[in-house]
Protein backbone atom coordinates (compact mmCIF):
# COMPACT_ATOMS: atom_id res chain seq x y z
CA UNK A 1 0.00 0.00 0.00
CA UNK A 2 1.25 3.60 -0.80
CA UNK A 3 1.38 6.28 1.86
CA UNK A 4 -0.31 8.75 -0.01
CA UNK A 5 -0.23 11.13 2.96
CA UNK A 6 3.38 11.38 2.47
CA UNK A 7 3.80 12.39 -0.97
CA UNK A 8 2.54 16.09 -0.37
CA UNK A 9 6.79 16.10 1.34
CA UNK A 10 8.29 14.35 -1.46
CA UNK A 11 10.26 17.52 -3.47
CA UNK A 12 9.83 16.19 -7.11
CA UNK A 13 6.28 15.46 -6.73
CA UNK A 14 5.92 19.11 -5.40
CA UNK A 15 8.13 20.13 -7.98
CA UNK A 16 6.37 18.97 -11.32
CA UNK A 17 3.04 19.66 -9.61
CA UNK A 18 4.23 23.54 -9.60
CA UNK A 19 5.37 23.04 -13.11
CA UNK A 20 2.01 21.58 -13.92
CA UNK A 21 0.08 24.67 -12.47
CA UNK A 22 2.58 27.58 -13.68
CA UNK A 23 2.40 26.40 -17.50
CA UNK A 24 -1.11 24.79 -17.54
CA UNK A 25 -3.28 26.41 -14.93
CA UNK A 26 -3.11 22.32 -13.80
CA UNK A 27 -4.24 20.57 -10.12
CA UNK A 28 -3.52 16.44 -9.04
CA UNK A 29 -5.64 14.33 -7.74
CA UNK A 30 -3.80 11.16 -6.45
CA UNK A 31 -6.77 8.23 -6.32
CA UNK A 32 -5.77 5.16 -4.95
CA UNK A 33 -7.01 1.28 -5.88
CA UNK A 34 -9.70 1.51 -4.10
CA UNK A 35 -11.11 4.99 -6.46
CA UNK A 36 -10.93 6.78 -3.53
CA UNK A 37 -8.96 10.43 -3.54
CA UNK A 38 -6.45 10.79 -1.50
CA UNK A 39 -4.92 13.91 -1.49
CA UNK A 40 -7.79 15.98 -0.35
CA UNK A 41 -8.51 17.11 3.31
CA UNK A 42 -12.12 17.99 4.30
CA UNK A 43 -10.85 19.83 7.52
CA UNK A 44 -8.46 21.90 4.98
CA UNK A 45 -10.47 24.96 4.51
CA UNK A 46 -7.10 27.06 3.04
CA UNK A 47 -6.23 25.13 0.27
CA UNK A 48 -6.06 26.80 -3.16
CA UNK A 49 -6.75 24.96 -6.18
CA UNK A 50 -5.02 26.34 -9.38
CA UNK A 51 -7.56 25.55 -11.77
CA UNK A 52 -10.76 27.53 -11.38
CA UNK A 53 -12.88 24.64 -12.27
CA UNK A 54 -11.30 22.70 -9.64
CA UNK A 55 -12.28 25.01 -7.06
CA UNK A 56 -15.60 25.53 -7.94
CA UNK A 57 -15.83 21.49 -8.19
CA UNK A 58 -14.36 21.10 -4.85
CA UNK A 59 -16.42 24.16 -3.10
CA UNK A 60 -19.81 22.62 -2.90
CA UNK A 61 -20.99 18.85 -1.64
CA UNK A 62 -22.94 17.52 -4.59
CA UNK A 63 -20.30 18.71 -7.30
CA UNK A 64 -17.72 17.01 -5.06
CA UNK A 65 -19.50 14.05 -5.04
CA UNK A 66 -20.16 13.97 -8.81
CA UNK A 67 -16.51 14.63 -9.05
CA UNK A 68 -14.90 11.98 -7.15
CA UNK A 69 -17.86 9.59 -8.70
CA UNK A 70 -16.12 10.80 -12.04
CA UNK A 71 -12.35 10.21 -10.52
CA UNK A 72 -13.44 6.94 -9.32
CA UNK A 73 -14.63 5.67 -12.70
CA UNK A 74 -12.00 6.80 -14.72
CA UNK A 75 -9.62 4.99 -12.41
CA UNK A 76 -11.26 1.78 -12.81
CA UNK A 77 -11.49 2.31 -16.80
CA UNK A 78 -7.62 2.67 -16.12
CA UNK A 79 -7.73 -0.33 -14.17
CA UNK A 80 -9.16 -2.32 -16.78
CA UNK A 81 -6.54 -1.21 -19.71
CA UNK A 82 -3.34 -1.82 -20.57
CA UNK A 83 -2.37 1.72 -21.29
CA UNK A 84 0.36 3.87 -18.83
CA UNK A 85 -2.60 6.56 -19.29
CA UNK A 86 -5.76 7.50 -20.81
CA UNK A 87 -7.17 10.97 -21.83
CA UNK A 88 -10.83 11.47 -21.13
CA UNK A 89 -13.71 14.39 -21.62
CA UNK A 90 -14.80 15.81 -18.14
CA UNK A 91 -18.07 16.30 -16.85
CA UNK A 92 -19.02 19.54 -18.16
CA UNK A 93 -17.96 18.14 -21.89
CA UNK A 94 -15.16 20.15 -22.81
CA UNK A 95 -12.31 19.71 -20.52
CA UNK A 96 -9.91 16.72 -21.30
CA UNK A 97 -8.41 15.09 -18.43
CA UNK A 98 -5.06 13.02 -18.27
CA UNK A 99 -5.18 9.63 -15.68
CA UNK A 100 -1.95 8.21 -15.63
CA UNK A 101 -1.34 4.57 -14.24
CA UNK A 102 0.43 4.25 -10.35
CA UNK A 103 1.33 0.69 -10.55
CA UNK A 104 4.37 -1.09 -8.97
CA UNK A 105 5.37 -4.78 -10.18
CA UNK A 106 2.25 -5.58 -11.67
CA UNK A 107 0.30 -4.34 -8.73
CA UNK A 108 -2.32 -1.61 -9.79
CA UNK A 109 -1.85 1.01 -6.80
CA UNK A 110 -3.94 4.07 -8.22
CA UNK A 111 -4.02 6.80 -10.44
CA UNK A 112 -2.83 10.81 -11.27
CA UNK A 113 -5.40 12.72 -12.80
CA UNK A 114 -4.65 15.64 -13.96
CA UNK A 115 -7.13 18.41 -14.49
CA UNK A 116 -7.21 19.86 -17.01
CA UNK A 117 -6.52 21.83 -20.68
CA UNK A 118 -8.91 22.48 -23.98
CA UNK A 119 -7.90 20.96 -27.02
CA UNK A 120 -9.15 23.80 -29.28
CA UNK A 121 -10.27 27.60 -28.70
CA UNK A 122 -13.48 29.03 -27.72
CA UNK A 123 -16.39 29.43 -29.82
CA UNK A 124 -19.74 30.87 -29.10
CA UNK A 125 -21.11 27.71 -28.92
CA UNK A 126 -18.72 26.13 -26.58
CA UNK A 127 -18.81 28.61 -24.58
CA UNK A 128 -22.59 28.56 -24.03
CA UNK A 129 -22.19 25.33 -23.50
CA UNK A 130 -19.72 26.02 -20.67
CA UNK A 131 -22.09 28.59 -19.16
CA UNK A 132 -24.99 25.94 -18.83
CA UNK A 133 -22.74 23.92 -17.06
CA UNK A 134 -22.02 26.18 -14.31
CA UNK A 135 -25.40 27.56 -13.44
CA UNK A 136 -26.17 23.68 -13.64
CA UNK A 137 -24.26 23.12 -10.69
CA UNK A 138 -24.51 26.29 -8.72
CA UNK A 139 -21.39 27.50 -8.97
CA UNK A 140 -20.53 31.67 -9.00
CA UNK A 141 -21.63 33.20 -11.99
CA UNK A 142 -19.34 36.24 -11.46
CA UNK A 143 -16.54 33.70 -11.69
CA UNK A 144 -17.10 32.52 -14.94
CA UNK A 145 -15.39 34.80 -17.47
CA UNK A 146 -12.45 34.35 -14.90
CA UNK A 147 -12.65 30.51 -15.13
CA UNK A 148 -13.06 30.11 -18.86
CA UNK A 149 -10.20 32.35 -19.58
CA UNK A 150 -7.30 30.68 -17.33
CA UNK A 151 -7.85 27.07 -19.59
CA UNK A 152 -4.89 26.44 -21.46
CA UNK A 153 -5.46 25.94 -24.98
CA UNK A 154 -2.74 22.77 -25.60
CA UNK A 155 -1.29 22.45 -29.10
CA UNK A 156 -0.42 18.59 -30.34
CA UNK A 157 2.87 18.92 -28.95
CA UNK A 158 1.60 20.53 -25.68
CA UNK A 159 -0.21 18.33 -24.91
CA UNK A 160 2.39 15.13 -25.58
CA UNK A 161 4.30 16.96 -22.93
CA UNK A 162 1.23 17.76 -20.54
CA UNK A 163 1.14 13.42 -20.55
CA UNK A 164 4.80 12.42 -20.24
CA UNK A 165 4.87 15.25 -16.96
CA UNK A 166 2.00 13.39 -15.57
CA UNK A 167 3.46 10.02 -16.64
CA UNK A 168 6.69 11.17 -14.74
CA UNK A 169 4.52 12.47 -11.68
CA UNK A 170 3.06 8.58 -11.42
CA UNK A 171 6.48 7.47 -11.58
CA UNK A 172 7.87 9.05 -9.48
CA UNK A 173 5.29 7.87 -6.63
CA UNK A 174 6.11 4.42 -7.66
CA UNK A 175 9.73 5.15 -6.97
CA UNK A 176 8.91 6.35 -3.72
CA UNK A 177 6.68 3.49 -2.87
CA UNK A 178 9.62 1.30 -4.02
CA UNK A 179 12.22 2.68 -1.82
CA UNK A 180 9.82 2.52 1.21
CA UNK A 181 9.04 -1.24 0.92
CA UNK A 182 12.52 -1.78 0.41
CA UNK A 183 13.34 -0.42 3.60
CA UNK A 184 10.72 -1.38 5.61
CA UNK A 185 11.44 -5.28 3.35
CA UNK A 186 15.12 -4.91 5.25
CA UNK A 187 14.09 -3.36 8.85
CA UNK A 188 11.50 -6.60 9.01
CA UNK A 189 14.14 -8.94 8.33
CA UNK A 190 16.46 -7.26 10.90
CA UNK A 191 13.91 -7.46 13.11
CA UNK A 192 13.34 -11.40 12.45
CA UNK A 193 17.23 -11.74 12.52
CA UNK A 194 17.18 -9.96 15.90
CA UNK A 195 13.97 -11.52 17.50
CA UNK A 196 14.95 -15.19 17.04
CA UNK A 197 18.59 -16.19 16.16
CA UNK A 198 20.54 -12.99 17.23
CA UNK A 199 19.40 -10.93 19.63
CA UNK A 200 21.86 -11.66 22.65
CA UNK A 201 18.38 -11.63 25.08
CA UNK A 202 17.43 -14.29 23.33
CA UNK A 203 20.89 -16.37 23.94
CA UNK A 204 20.64 -19.79 25.54
CA UNK A 205 21.63 -19.40 29.53
CA UNK A 206 21.38 -18.65 32.97
CA UNK A 207 24.39 -19.01 34.51
CA UNK A 208 26.18 -16.29 35.75
CA UNK A 209 29.34 -16.29 32.84
CA UNK A 210 26.40 -15.50 30.68
CA UNK A 211 24.58 -13.12 32.76
CA UNK A 212 28.21 -11.26 32.81
CA UNK A 213 28.09 -11.53 29.20
CA UNK A 214 24.66 -10.12 28.74
CA UNK A 215 25.55 -7.46 31.16
CA UNK A 216 28.61 -6.18 28.91
CA UNK A 217 26.78 -6.52 25.63
CA UNK A 218 23.97 -4.63 27.05
CA UNK A 219 26.44 -1.96 28.31
CA UNK A 220 28.07 -1.11 24.46
CA UNK A 221 24.89 -1.69 22.51
CA UNK A 222 25.33 1.88 21.56
CA UNK A 223 28.88 1.86 21.29
CA UNK A 224 30.76 1.81 17.80
CA UNK A 225 34.05 1.02 18.95
CA UNK A 226 36.11 -2.02 18.30
CA UNK A 227 35.34 -5.61 20.03
CA UNK A 228 38.07 -8.11 20.85
CA UNK A 229 35.58 -11.62 21.22
CA UNK A 230 37.97 -14.60 23.23
CA UNK A 231 36.95 -17.84 23.88
CA UNK A 232 37.42 -21.45 22.40
CA UNK A 233 36.19 -22.99 19.52
CA UNK A 234 32.70 -23.58 19.27
CA UNK A 235 31.45 -21.04 21.90
CA UNK A 236 29.50 -18.94 19.71
CA UNK A 237 31.67 -16.05 19.17
CA UNK A 238 30.45 -15.37 15.74
CA UNK A 239 26.65 -15.09 17.25
CA UNK A 240 27.93 -12.65 19.96
CA UNK A 241 29.26 -10.67 17.00
CA UNK A 242 26.01 -10.94 15.43
CA UNK A 243 23.97 -9.33 18.85
CA UNK A 244 27.09 -6.71 18.91
CA UNK A 245 26.15 -5.51 15.18
CA UNK A 246 22.14 -5.99 15.01
CA UNK A 247 22.04 -4.19 18.53
CA UNK A 248 24.22 -1.32 17.55
CA UNK A 249 23.36 2.04 15.57
CA UNK A 250 24.89 0.14 12.26
CA UNK A 251 21.76 -2.50 12.49
CA UNK A 252 20.47 -1.17 9.11
CA UNK A 253 23.71 -1.87 7.13
CA UNK A 254 26.16 -5.19 6.54
CA UNK A 255 26.98 -7.27 8.90
CA UNK A 256 29.88 -9.20 6.90
CA UNK A 257 32.48 -12.20 8.40
CA UNK A 258 35.81 -13.91 7.17
CA UNK A 259 37.16 -16.86 8.57
CA UNK A 260 41.31 -15.48 8.62
CA UNK A 261 42.47 -19.01 8.57
CA UNK A 262 40.25 -20.40 5.75
CA UNK A 263 42.81 -18.07 3.30
CA UNK A 264 46.26 -17.86 2.55
CA UNK A 265 48.03 -14.49 2.86
CA UNK A 266 47.58 -13.51 -0.83
CA UNK A 267 44.11 -14.61 -0.94
CA UNK A 268 43.25 -12.99 2.32
CA UNK A 269 44.71 -9.60 1.20
CA UNK A 270 42.61 -9.90 -1.71
CA UNK A 271 39.35 -11.00 0.22
CA UNK A 272 39.82 -7.89 2.48
CA UNK A 273 40.93 -5.07 0.48
CA UNK A 274 39.91 -6.21 -2.55
CA UNK A 275 41.93 -5.88 -6.22
CA UNK A 276 42.16 -4.06 -9.86
CA UNK A 277 41.99 -5.53 -12.88
CA UNK A 278 45.40 -7.21 -13.68
CA UNK A 279 46.43 -7.12 -10.18
CA UNK A 280 47.76 -10.96 -10.80
CA UNK A 281 46.92 -14.15 -12.97
CA UNK A 282 43.23 -14.94 -12.83
CA UNK A 283 41.59 -11.05 -11.66
CA UNK A 284 39.66 -10.57 -15.03
CA UNK A 285 38.13 -7.62 -13.48
CA UNK A 286 38.20 -5.05 -10.36
CA UNK A 287 36.97 -6.72 -7.66
CA UNK A 288 35.35 -5.19 -4.46
CA UNK A 289 36.98 -6.48 -1.05
CA UNK A 290 34.98 -7.27 1.90
CA UNK A 291 36.35 -4.01 4.07
CA UNK A 292 33.91 -2.09 1.46
CA UNK A 293 31.10 -4.50 0.93
CA UNK A 294 31.21 -3.36 5.44
CA UNK A 295 31.41 0.09 4.52
CA UNK A 296 29.27 1.68 7.19
CA UNK A 297 28.66 -1.52 8.79
CA UNK A 298 30.08 -4.18 10.72
CA UNK A 299 33.32 -6.52 9.54
CA UNK A 300 34.09 -9.50 11.93
CA UNK A 301 37.75 -10.85 11.53
CA UNK A 302 36.78 -14.21 12.47
CA UNK A 303 40.21 -16.29 14.35
CA UNK A 304 42.40 -12.82 13.59
CA UNK A 305 45.11 -15.04 15.55
CA UNK A 306 45.69 -16.39 12.40
CA UNK A 307 46.43 -13.57 10.56
CA UNK A 308 49.76 -12.86 9.28
CA UNK A 309 52.68 -10.32 10.27
CA UNK A 310 52.69 -8.23 6.82
CA UNK A 311 48.15 -8.70 6.73
CA UNK A 312 48.30 -7.30 10.28
CA UNK A 313 50.36 -4.14 8.94
CA UNK A 314 47.27 -3.55 6.25
CA UNK A 315 44.85 -4.34 9.24
CA UNK A 316 45.86 -1.89 11.11
CA UNK A 317 45.96 0.73 9.05
CA UNK A 318 42.46 0.69 7.88
CA UNK A 319 41.45 0.99 11.52
CA UNK A 320 43.76 3.26 12.43
CA UNK A 321 43.12 5.88 9.01
CA UNK A 322 39.88 4.68 7.48
CA UNK A 323 41.79 3.92 4.13
CA UNK A 324 42.92 1.23 1.96
CA UNK A 325 44.18 0.42 -0.90
CA UNK A 326 43.48 -2.64 -3.10
CA UNK A 327 45.50 -5.07 -4.31
CA UNK A 328 47.67 -3.83 -7.33
CA UNK A 329 45.81 -0.48 -6.91
CA UNK A 330 47.50 3.32 -6.34
CA UNK A 331 44.74 4.82 -5.26
CA UNK A 332 43.56 4.97 -1.77
CA UNK A 333 39.72 4.37 -0.59
CA UNK A 334 37.91 5.47 2.08
CA UNK A 335 35.91 3.10 4.33
CA UNK A 336 33.68 3.98 7.55
CA UNK A 337 33.89 0.40 9.12
CA UNK A 338 33.53 -1.14 12.71
CA UNK A 339 36.30 -3.87 13.35
CA UNK A 340 34.97 -6.97 15.50
CA UNK A 341 37.57 -9.46 15.90
CA UNK A 342 37.46 -13.37 17.59
CA UNK A 343 40.46 -15.34 18.62
CA UNK A 344 40.90 -18.86 20.50
CA UNK A 345 43.95 -18.00 21.13
CA UNK A 346 46.00 -15.93 23.61
CA UNK A 347 47.25 -12.76 21.33
CA UNK A 348 48.85 -11.86 24.74
CA UNK A 349 51.30 -14.84 24.39
CA UNK A 350 51.83 -14.20 20.60
CA UNK A 351 52.58 -10.15 21.36
CA UNK A 352 55.68 -12.07 23.40
CA UNK A 353 56.52 -14.61 21.04
CA UNK A 354 56.56 -12.07 18.55
CA UNK A 355 53.84 -13.45 16.38
CA UNK A 356 50.97 -10.55 17.19
CA UNK A 357 51.40 -6.91 16.86
CA UNK A 358 51.30 -5.61 19.97
CA UNK A 359 49.48 -1.86 18.17
CA UNK A 360 47.34 -3.84 16.39
CA UNK A 361 46.45 -5.65 19.60
CA UNK A 362 45.40 -2.25 21.53
CA UNK A 363 43.67 -1.31 18.53
CA UNK A 364 41.05 -4.38 18.15
CA UNK A 365 40.81 -4.70 22.19
CA UNK A 366 39.10 -1.30 22.90
CA UNK A 367 36.63 -4.02 24.66
CA UNK A 368 36.95 -7.32 25.55
CA UNK A 369 34.48 -9.94 25.55
CA UNK A 370 35.39 -13.20 26.98
CA UNK A 371 32.52 -15.96 25.91
CA UNK A 372 32.95 -18.49 28.42
CA UNK A 373 33.61 -22.45 27.50
CA UNK A 374 30.52 -24.77 28.10
CA UNK A 375 32.40 -26.51 30.94
CA UNK A 376 32.38 -23.17 33.38
CA UNK A 377 28.70 -22.74 32.53
CA UNK A 378 27.17 -26.61 33.06
CA UNK A 379 23.89 -25.65 34.40
CA UNK A 380 23.08 -23.98 30.87
CA UNK A 381 23.11 -27.61 29.47
CA UNK A 382 19.83 -29.18 30.14
CA UNK A 383 18.68 -25.28 28.31
CA UNK A 384 20.41 -25.97 25.50
CA UNK A 385 19.75 -29.64 25.01
CA UNK A 386 16.12 -28.68 25.17
CA UNK A 387 16.59 -26.32 22.70
CA UNK A 388 18.55 -28.35 20.36
CA UNK A 389 16.18 -31.12 20.25
CA UNK A 390 13.09 -29.10 19.77
CA UNK A 391 15.09 -27.21 17.22
CA UNK A 392 15.95 -30.60 15.68
CA UNK A 393 12.87 -32.62 16.14
CA UNK A 394 11.08 -29.63 14.13
CA UNK A 395 14.01 -29.59 11.70
CA UNK A 396 12.68 -33.20 11.05
CA UNK A 397 9.07 -33.27 11.71
CA UNK A 398 9.45 -35.75 13.98
CA UNK A 399 7.89 -35.27 17.58
CA UNK A 400 9.31 -34.03 20.36
CA UNK A 401 11.57 -36.14 21.92
CA UNK A 402 13.34 -36.55 25.22
CA UNK A 403 16.96 -37.71 27.03
CA UNK A 404 16.75 -40.49 29.27
CA UNK A 405 18.23 -39.57 32.86
CA UNK A 406 21.57 -41.42 32.81
CA UNK A 407 21.77 -39.96 29.17
CA UNK A 408 21.94 -36.30 30.41
CA UNK A 409 24.02 -37.23 33.37
CA UNK A 410 26.92 -38.71 30.65
CA UNK A 411 26.21 -35.31 29.10
CA UNK A 412 26.55 -33.11 31.85
CA UNK A 413 29.54 -35.21 33.03
CA UNK A 414 31.52 -34.53 29.83
CA UNK A 415 33.84 -31.67 29.42
CA UNK A 416 32.89 -30.53 25.90
CA UNK A 417 36.28 -29.54 24.40
CA UNK A 418 34.34 -28.66 21.36
CA UNK A 419 31.67 -26.37 23.53
CA UNK A 420 28.34 -26.05 22.18
CA UNK A 421 29.06 -25.94 18.58
CA UNK A 422 29.73 -30.11 19.72
CA UNK A 423 27.17 -30.43 21.80
CA UNK A 424 24.32 -29.42 19.07
CA UNK A 425 25.91 -31.76 16.63
CA UNK A 426 25.68 -34.90 18.98
CA UNK A 427 22.27 -33.66 19.94
CA UNK A 428 21.05 -33.91 16.04
CA UNK A 429 23.09 -37.01 15.95
CA UNK A 430 20.93 -38.43 18.88
CA UNK A 431 17.72 -37.29 16.86
CA UNK A 432 18.72 -39.26 13.92
CA UNK A 433 19.73 -42.72 15.05
CA UNK A 434 16.99 -42.91 18.04
CA UNK A 435 14.67 -42.91 15.16
CA UNK A 436 11.28 -43.91 16.58
CA UNK A 437 12.29 -44.08 20.06
CA UNK A 438 10.97 -40.67 22.11
CA UNK A 439 13.44 -41.44 24.84
CA UNK A 440 16.95 -41.41 23.98
CA UNK A 441 18.72 -44.29 25.68
CA UNK A 442 22.61 -43.35 26.83
CA UNK A 443 23.99 -46.49 24.34
CA UNK A 444 23.52 -43.70 21.19
CA UNK A 445 25.64 -41.65 22.66
CA UNK A 446 29.17 -41.12 20.68
CA UNK A 447 31.64 -43.24 22.36
CA UNK A 448 33.77 -40.66 23.39
CA UNK A 449 31.21 -39.55 25.55
CA UNK A 450 29.55 -42.65 26.26
CA UNK A 451 33.12 -43.74 27.93
CA UNK A 452 34.29 -40.81 28.88
CA UNK A 453 33.88 -41.27 32.70
CA UNK A 454 36.05 -44.59 32.87
CA UNK A 455 38.39 -42.76 30.54
CA UNK A 456 39.54 -39.84 32.16
CA UNK A 457 40.19 -42.09 35.45
CA UNK A 458 44.13 -42.93 35.48
CA UNK A 459 44.95 -46.41 35.05
CA UNK A 460 48.16 -48.10 36.47
CA UNK A 461 49.09 -45.61 39.34
CA UNK A 462 51.14 -47.37 41.43
CA UNK A 463 50.64 -47.44 44.58
CA UNK A 464 54.02 -48.07 46.20
CA UNK A 465 57.10 -46.97 46.07
CA UNK A 466 57.99 -43.41 46.37
CA UNK A 467 55.38 -40.75 46.59
CA UNK A 468 57.55 -38.11 44.28
CA UNK A 469 57.60 -40.79 41.63
CA UNK A 470 54.29 -41.67 41.61
CA UNK A 471 53.11 -37.71 41.66
CA UNK A 472 55.53 -37.18 38.49
CA UNK A 473 54.27 -40.28 37.16
CA UNK A 474 50.83 -39.16 37.47
CA UNK A 475 51.04 -35.46 36.08
CA UNK A 476 53.18 -36.63 33.47
CA UNK A 477 49.95 -38.69 32.61
CA UNK A 478 47.33 -36.07 32.99
CA UNK A 479 49.87 -33.58 31.11
CA UNK A 480 49.71 -36.33 27.75
CA UNK A 481 46.25 -36.84 28.21
CA UNK A 482 45.35 -33.32 28.15
CA UNK A 483 47.71 -32.20 25.36
CA UNK A 484 45.41 -34.48 23.20
CA UNK A 485 42.22 -33.95 24.72
CA UNK A 486 42.77 -29.97 24.05
CA UNK A 487 44.69 -30.46 20.64
CA UNK A 488 47.93 -29.23 22.01
CA UNK A 489 45.67 -25.85 22.81
CA UNK A 490 48.54 -25.34 25.90
CA UNK A 491 46.91 -22.25 27.06
CA UNK A 492 43.41 -24.12 27.42
CA UNK A 493 45.32 -26.97 29.15
CA UNK A 494 47.16 -24.92 31.67
CA UNK A 495 43.91 -23.17 32.57
CA UNK A 496 42.49 -26.77 33.20
CA UNK A 497 45.37 -27.56 35.04
CA UNK A 498 45.68 -24.69 37.31
CA UNK A 499 48.80 -23.63 36.27
CA UNK A 500 50.85 -21.05 34.28
CA UNK A 501 51.46 -21.74 30.50
CA UNK A 502 54.84 -21.07 31.30
CA UNK A 503 54.81 -23.87 33.62
CA UNK A 504 53.19 -25.95 31.90
CA UNK A 505 55.70 -25.68 29.03
CA UNK A 506 58.25 -26.35 31.03
CA UNK A 507 56.48 -29.60 31.89
CA UNK A 508 56.13 -30.58 28.48
CA UNK A 509 59.80 -30.46 27.97
CA UNK A 510 60.52 -32.00 30.82
CA UNK A 511 58.34 -35.14 30.12
CA UNK A 512 59.59 -34.90 26.34
CA UNK A 513 55.93 -34.36 25.34
CA UNK A 514 56.58 -32.47 23.00
CA UNK A 515 54.35 -33.07 19.92
CA UNK A 516 56.95 -33.18 17.22
CA UNK A 517 58.08 -35.66 19.70
CA UNK A 518 55.95 -37.92 20.24
CA UNK A 519 55.00 -38.18 16.42
CA UNK A 520 58.47 -39.07 15.89
CA UNK A 521 58.62 -41.41 19.10
CA UNK A 522 55.40 -43.27 17.18
CA UNK A 523 57.14 -43.17 13.74
CA UNK A 524 60.04 -45.25 15.09
CA UNK A 525 58.35 -47.54 16.95
CA UNK A 526 56.12 -48.23 13.98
Amino acid sequence: MINWEELRHIHVIKKLEAILAQWFDTDLFFVDERGQVRNWDPTDRKREYKNHFSQAWMSKEPARAHWFKTLSEWNEKLFHSSEPHMVFQGPLGFEQFVVSRVAHEGDFLGSVVAYCYIDKPWTPETKAQAKAAWDQWGFDPTHFEEAIASFKVATESERKYFQELVDLVSQEIVTFHAEISKREDKINDLSTQLGSRYSYDQMIGKSKPMQAVYGMLDKIKNSESTVLVQGENGTGKELIARAIHFNSPRRGAQFVTVNCSAFNENLLDSELFGHVKGAFTGAIRDKKGLFESADRGTLFLDEIGDMSPTMQVKLLRVIQEGTLTPVGGTEQRKVDVRVVAATNKNLKDMIEDGTFREDLYYRINVINLVVPPLRERKEDIPLLVDAFLSKGCKEKEQPLKTLQKRTLEKIFDFTWPGNIRQLENEIERLIVLSGEEQRIPMELLSQTIREFGEQSKVQGVRVAGKLKDALEELEKTMIREGLRRTNWNKSRLAKELGISRAGLIMKVERYGLDKRKLARGAGEAA
